[in-house]
């Protein structure tokens, strides 16, 4: 067999960076005519979504669990399933579902604009977001409560008051309302870079979700899956199975079990 083709040594792999873990990102589940930026799911698609993750004996996970379970060696078979802007449907239409599988997500909420709507989408439709009762909600049906920032605001073009107003100044806010550690962001419209990273470990998040930050990938900058109404289970497959091939991070993507239960140092 040519050198070329021969089987990798567990030698070899061992040495060759390991791919992020599945994390997939939804926004909106509702059913909608208009949906010009591609954020809304139907019940009926994202119930045959979750279909097919249980049909594959894949579980659906939070991200703080999905991290933890990587740090155990054990999140083969789980998929991260991350919601962002805090919509009120994901109370209404995403928890049903998710319970009735025995899954947890988690939420990216704006504690700045509880109970309004998503102006920040040009074209609209306009959407209502999550109240603080509907986030408590969530919180009490075992879904992680991420920060999303306080108005979805782009952070590497944000100052240094804005910047910290988003990440600290929301992660507070979250933490009182819901009497636990917020250890989840996640970076609006998925931009990022190094000082928007950086501001996120100062104010004490444990991890953070992009969408494809490159060579950024880290615990502070998880690459993701969008999914939408298009994907049905040839789609979903052709996106599980190139994840691998096209996302490789460094090895802080697999966090020890110190560091996802240490203190904020960072």
């Amino acid at each position: 067999m040519p050198a070329a083709l021969a089987p990798l040594t567990p030698a070899i792999r061992r040495l060759l960076p390991k791919p992020p873990p599945w994390v997939v990102m939804y926004h909106s589940i509702a059913d909608t005519p208009n949906d010009p930026y591609r954020v809304t799911v139907s019940p009926v698609r994202f119930a045959r979504q979750l279909h097919w993750l249980s049909d594959r004996g894949l579980r659906g996970v939070s991200v703080r669990e999905l991290l933890a379970a990587t740090a155990a060696g054990r999140a083969k078979r789980l998929v991260g399933l991350t919601f962002d802007d805090g919509y009120a449907d994901f109370l209404e239409a995403a928890v049903p579902l998710l319970r009735h599988h025995r899954f947890t997500a988690t939420v990216y909420v704006l504690p700045g604009c509880f109970g309004g709507a998503n102006t920040w989408d040009g074209d609209g439709p306009r959407k209502p977001l999550l109240t603080e009762d509907g986030i408590l909600r969530a919180a009490e049906a075992g879904m992680e409560i991420g920060s999303h920032g306080l108005r979805h605001v782009s952070l590497p073009a944000a100052d240094d008051a804005a910047l910290a107003d988003e990440t600290r100044r929301s992660r507070a806010l979250l933490e009182d309302l819901t009497g636990t550690t917020v250890d989840g962001f996640c970076y609006p419209y998925g931009h990022v870079d190094a000082r928007a990273i950086r501001a996120v470990r100062a104010a004490g998040y444990r991890h953070a979700c992009a969408i494809d930050p490159g060579p950024l990938t880290s615990t502070h900058a998880l690459p993701r899956v969008h999914i939408d109404e298009r994907d049905a289970a040839w789609r979903l497959t052709a996106k599980r199975v190139l994840h691998p091939l096209r996302r490789r991070g460094p090895a802080d993507l697999v966090p020890t079990p110190q560091r996802l239960a240490g203190a904020d140092a960072s």
